[in-house]
């Protein structure tokens, strides 16, 4: 099979917990300091569920106490859907978004951060992914992919016997 015959599936990037955890605190590194009061961060906001874990290791990594959610739905499975927020964080605790950092595994379009900023226009979005058009979504990332990348989250799979690139 040549890499043109596969599947748009097949081109995937595989992140393992330990690939993960690394990324994250990479993150969680380059947002030390970076904080509007005095460096310092209030709260961290997770964009349920791809966030959650990233958002647990920069939380720690920074000592950050408070931490909300915030659940958008915008796929099914592997299909893109129109974002929409089913769960909001505590407004009264995040207000604006000023202090807070919004974290997410990946920005894929941007269209679930376009959603997020709305409610708290002032956070700093940090996701440990990329893709270029979601990337002027995002104030910090980690690790920019292609847009026809997959992204296959260690949540996502189990180990198994994989063909090599180029065929056995």
């Amino acid at each position: 099979m040549s890499p043109s015959d596969r599947l748009p599936h097949e081109k995937g990037f595989h992140v393992s917990w330990d690939q993960l955890h690394r990324d994250a605190r990479a993150l969680a590194w380059r947002l030390d300091g970076q904080g509007p009061d005095g460096g310092g961060w209030r709260a961290v906001v997770a964009i349920t569920r791809g966030g959650m874990a990233p958002a647990m290791i920069v939380a720690r990594e920074l000592d950050i106490r408070i931490v909300d959610t915030i659940s958008v739905k915008s796929y099914n499975h592997q299909t893109q859907t129109a974002p929409h927020v089913i769960k909001t964080p505590d407004m009264g605790l995040v207000g604006d978004g000023t202090g807070v950092l919004i974290v997410d595994d990946l920005v894929d379009t941007g269209r679930t951060l376009e959603v997020v900023r709305q409610l708290m226009p002032k956070a700093h979005v940090a996701t440990v992914y990329a893709k270029p058009k979601g990337r002027p979504m995002v104030d910090t990332f980690i690790t920019e992919v292609s847009q026809d990348t997959w992204i296959f989250f260690p949540w996502d799979m189990a180990l198994q016997y994989v063909e090599p690139y180029r065929g056995a």
